[in-house]
Order: structure tokens, then sequence, then C-alpha cells
């Protein structure tokens, strides 16, 4: 497997990785641009309305067709929010040319062709996206706002990020606002549209067997001459030396559950980007394996909880405990949760802790490259943070950490917020 990256333009770049461990081609086109509420409903929108129709395939059954015709490809598209940037994704999968029955067909060229048209040259009507697109769009967006609090778990953690990101980026809802949704329509999308593609970084990436010429084939591609140099209008997610809080911010939240929900959001207050990895060493025997005091003690021995976990957020330097409990027993289990960090912040973790962290963590990076979306996301995370480390090197950095060090993050981590979804 080799990764390789070239600027294409001032703001965009071509990342390519060589593997042959594949019969297809990956390939990806990333828009980021920094979150703010007056655009994170457009982004979602647009988003959305791209997949309906380009220049050329004016309507989705006619991208069906084209995929159809390239040996059945594939074309997807979606919307994360990636620290305090959004970050709109367009994949296109589709057999390599090594593989084909017949020889000539380019189809590696024929697909960047195809997703870069979808995303760079969209179907539109005097200067507007076609106004049935949008408000089709624009109602599938609606019901997914509003049915986010169906899944009660994914809820309540955007809730408790909500609550600690109040006045910040970070706390808004990913793919937008109701109320915002009314402000739109084709021509006012379509004009946005033009801006945001004139100033957000743009990263095209396409895996597989690929060679050299790859560089000039994107670089000639009509949808890219037409682009000009920019100076990306988006955030590098470098949050780091937080101040720890000096009080807990409690939110209780009541709604029809038979199960309530327990969120904890900490903060880990570090000065260097080099301390992250043992931040994920921290949180996987904090609640981010099976062997972690969370699920050992709070759900197996304590029987407090039916989930009992935690996930460090890396872009933000947060870790989010989460918690499915009985609404009656919210004292102990957060007595319980309390008491794990404690713990680790007095030491009263093993080096067998430390050797099942490493193995699960390392475990987890040896399977980057065994999936060409998971390796693209690997390489667009360092695009993002600008912190590039080869995969083998990650594993080195995640061997070297010592019980000292996994002390010294222990001792920068405090509660924020603590979110509570009860009946």
């Amino acid at each position: 497997m080799e990764y390789k990256q070239t600027e294409l333009k001032k703001g965009i770049k071509l990342h390519t990785i060589n593997n042959d461990k594949f019969k297809t081609n990956l390939i990806a086109v990333f828009l980021t641009t920094k979150l703010t509420r007056e655009n994170v409903t457009k982004n979602a929108v647009i988003s959305a309305t791209l997949r309906r129709g380009s220049k050329t395939m004016p309507t989705q059954e006619e991208i069906s067709k084209q995929m159809e015709e390239m040996y059945g490809a594939s074309f997807d598209c979606g919307l994360d929010k990636t620290g305090d940037n959004q970050v709109l994704k367009f994949y296109l999968e589709t057999i390599n040319d090594t593989f084909l029955p017949t020889n000539g067909e380019d189809m590696l060229k024929n697909s960047l062709q195809r997703l870069l048209e979808i995303v760079l040259n969209p179907y539109t009507e005097n200067e507007s996206f076609k106004e049935q697109y949008v408000e089709q769009e624009k109602n599938n967006i609606k019901q997914r706002i509003e049915g986010k609090i169906d899944n009660k778990a994914r809820y309540s953690k955007d809730r408790c990020i909500e609550e600690m990101y109040k006045e910040e980026p970070f706390g808004l809802y990913r793919i937008g606002y109701v109320e915002d949704l009314q402000k739109i329509d084709g021509k006012n999308l379509y004009e946005y549209y033009k801006q945001l593609i004139n100033t957000c970084k743009i990263d095209i990436f396409v895996s597989g067997i690929v060679n050299d010429d790859i560089v000039s084939i994107v670089k000639e591609n009509e949808n890219i001459t037409k682009l000009k140099d920019r100076t990306p209008d988006y955030i590098m997610p470098k949050e780091l030396n937080k101040e720890l809080p000096e009080k807990e911010n409690i939110v209780t939240e009541s709604m029809k559950v038979t199960q309530g929900k327990l969120i904890v959001g900490l903060n880990v207050s570090i000065d260097n980007e080099d301390l992250k990895y043992d931040a994920l060493i921290y949180n996987s025997i904090l609640g981010g394996s099976p062997n972690s005091k969370m699920f050992q003690n709070v759900r197996e021995k304590a029987h407090l909880a039916y989930v009992a976990s935690s996930s460090y957020m890396r872009y933000k330097n947060n870790i989010f405990i989460n918690c499915g409990i009985e609404i009656g027993n919210y004292e102990k289990a957060l007595k319980l949760i309390k008491k794990q960090i404690e713990d680790m912040r007095n030491g009263e973790f093993t080096e067998e802790d430390i050797d099942n962290a490493k193995k699960g963590i390392i475990a987890t990076i040896k399977t980057i490259d065994d999936e060409q979306d998971t390796e693209i996301t690997y390489y667009l995370g360092q695009e993002l943070t600008d912190n590039r480390i080869s995969i083998d090197d990650y594993m080195a950095r995640i061997e070297k950490v010592t019980k000292q060090d996994i002390l010294n993050i222990a001792k920068n981590v405090g509660i924020h917020t603590i979110y509570f979804l009860k009946d």
C-alpha cells in the first residue's frame, strides 16, 4: 500500500492510495467548510440535492443507469461533522480496469468524470437548482431532523455535545434545523453552492490499483480546470490545552423512555498533539473496551447499566461516557462513574490493563487497510488535522505509551457536562 498526495491547485488536493488488495477502485470527493448556523442546513440540502442530477445525468434514474452500465458501479453521498467543520462526502466505487472482461474502457477515468460532474457540475434550471429536487430533499431532511429523537442513545450524545458547546460551532446539529429549511429555495441554494465550491477545501481520493497517470487525468478534467485557487474556508481542529471546568454542568431532560440515558462529557486538557495517543489508551482503559473499568465495574459487577462505555473524540479532545440505566439508578450510577474517573487519576489500573488496551487499539489499526473507505477516512483525518503518520508509526506510538503517560492524561481530565434523559 502506497499513499501519495498532489496539490492540484491551492486548496485542492488529490490523494492516491495504491493498494492491490482490492478488485475495485473507490473514488471519493470531500468538500470541507467551517460549521456555521447560517450554512449548516444549506450544506445538508446541497449534499442531498447534488445526488439528484448533473449536467449530462439530469435525474437519479439517469445516474443509476450510468452506474449499471459501468458494471454495477455504486454511488453514495453523505455529510459529516468533523470538529468545527462540515464535510460533504461523495463516493463512487467501480471495478478496476485490470479485472474488466475487455480492454480499452478506461473505467477509472470514466468513473472520475462521472463523480466530478455530479459534485462540480450539477443539474440546474435558469441559474437555480431544480425546485422540485430541493423541496423533496428539504422534506427528507425535515423528517430526519424530527426523527433524531427516535435513536435515544444518539440523541442524548448530541444533546450533551450541544450543551457543552452552546456558543461554538461544534454544538450545531450535523444536518441543521427545521426552521432554517423554510428560507431555502432552488435559487438561493445554488448561489450559496457556487460560493461553497469556490471557497471550501476540496480533497479527491482514489483508492485501488492506480498509477501516476491518475494525476494528469484529474488535472485535465474539465470540472477541475474551471476551479480556482483558494484559501480554504475551514477550521484546523487543534483545540489543545483547554481549561478544565470548575463546575459540572448538569442537564436533565424528560421524554417518554423506558431506559434512562446518561452521558458524561469530559474535557481532556493537553498541550501537545502527540499526547492524543496517550489519551487513546486512557479512554480504552476507562470505557473503550470490554476490559474497561466502565464495562467491568459499572455494568458487569454493579449491574447498574445495560450499556457502559466511553469514546474519545480526538478532534475536540473530549471523552463521552455513555450509559443506559434504570432511571431510578441515576445517583448510584453517576457516583460509580465518577469513582472510575477518580481511580484512573489515582493510578488504580495495571500493566495488564495497559497491555490489553494497546492490543485492542493496535488490532483496530491493523484493519485500516482492510477496507477502502476506512483507508480513505484515515488519510482524510490526517489531512484535516495536518498531523501525518504512517500506520506502522501509529502502532509504534501506541506501543510506547507508559503508565506515567496515562496518569498525566488522567490528571488533566475533568467533567464538563452531565446529561440525563429520563421519563
